[in-house]
């Protein structure tokens, strides 16, 4: 039967019939709208792990600059869904669940440090959280990426695990995954995973260098909207430059819920160690603006430093990326740029007219 005769279809036999007759390829599910609704309510509704910022079968990716503790609170949301506990002033909807927490960041040492008082008086985490570190003895591999998503895959068919929290992105890659080309492939091995094995993932993501004047936003993770696009939800923290302690938690994009805690409504938190247990606490609501910096003349010698930095690691980097990367206006990299090639072209005149009356 001709597709094209699709609109001449007036009975309901025929448009099952038609549905069988065309064969489409494998990259589309076609059905009714009501063949949709009859599938869906077949499905379970996702349950909150960290209330609207992250639910259950979702890929979500957390990111923040370095330093800002990306790490602290992922251990904290482990510690959460392992125990069947909400943190305190976020919700829980989920059961207890098996956790593998993937830290390619920390040693031994340093997370015994966290989670102690004083190396002494350990916290006393739930068996069903698993922390997974890579082995630095093994060397019996050709390709270390392969070799990582087999092992991430067995460890979850070994634990029967349902919960993945990898910390972080770039240890998946041997690659940056600034790239299209790179973040891409990586992604889609990631969902290859959680579809297969009914997955929750949590990925730490870094941001490239970015102006503490502007708002948090998509444009500021690593890899940007070619992670976004795999993303079922993104939430980012926030140093507040209000308070060093101060962070605030803002979401970036939800696919199960509305965005809840936007500019307006940011999360705001402390990071604090009352005894072993070092991890966020719940402080409030609060407006992202109250938050960012104030341009001073301190701080926009901070933003020029910054562009020039940029432009010194990256040399092929354009003004409209560099612009796009720090929030800020394209005029405003040109004019810092065309400053400093000014300075250096006098620097060069200088020394040329120096060396010139040398002789």
């Amino acid at each position: 039967m001709n597709p094209l005769n699709f609109t001449r279809l007036k009975k309901i036999e025929d448009l099952k019939s038609f549905s069988k007759e065309v064969e489409f390829d494998e990259f589309l599910n076609i059905r009714s709208a009501s063949e949709t609704m009859r599938l869906a309510s077949l499905k379970p509704i996702p349950k909150m792990l960290f209330s609207e910022l992250w639910h259950e079968g979702e890929i979500c990716i957390l990111f923040a600059d370095t330093n800002i503790g990306k790490s602290i609170l992922s251990v904290q949301i482990a510690d959460s869904i392992s125990r069947g506990e909400p943190v305190r002033g976020f919700r829980l909807e989920a059961y207890q669940q098996v956790v593998l927490y993937f830290d390619f960041e920390m040693s031994m040492k340093q997370f015994e440090k966290r989670y102690s008082d004083n190396y002494t008086r350990h916290y006393d985490f739930d068996d069903r959280f698993l922390r997974i570190d890579i082995n630095p003895d093994c060397t019996n591999f050709d390709d270390f990426e392969k070799t990582l998503f087999s092992s991430i895959e067995k460890a979850v068919g070994i634990y029967n695990a349902t919960v993945l929290i990898i910390d972080n992105l770039t240890w998946l890659k041997t690659e940056t995954t600034e790239s299209a080309k790179e973040a891409l492939p990586l992604m889609k091995r990631l969902k290859e995973l959680k579809v297969k094995h009914g997955l929750s993932l949590l990925i730490l993501a870094h941001t490239p260098k970015r102006s503490p004047f502007n708002p948090i936003g998509i444009n500021d993770m690593a890899g940007s909207k070619h992670l976004a696009n795999f993303a079922d939800s993104i939430f980012a923290i926030g140093k507040s430059h209000r308070d060093g302690s101060l962070r605030y938690i803002k979401q970036i994009k939800a696919r199960d819920t509305d965005v809840v805690f936007d500019s307006d409504n940011v999360i705001l938190c402390e990071i604090i160690k009352p005894f072993n247990f070092l991890g966020f606490e719940f402080s409030g609501f609060g407006k992202e603006r109250d938050h960012l910096s104030l341009p001073s003349s301190d701080e926009t010698d901070q933003t020029e430093m910054l562009i020039l930095e940029l432009r010194s690691s990256e040399p092929s980097i354009s003004k409209y990326e560099i612009a796009k990367r720090l929030g800020i206006n394209q005029m405003k990299v040109k004019r810092v740029l065309d400053k400093q090639a000014g300075e250096n072209n006098l620097k060069t005149n200088t020394n040329t007219t120096n060396n010139a009356n040398t002789f």
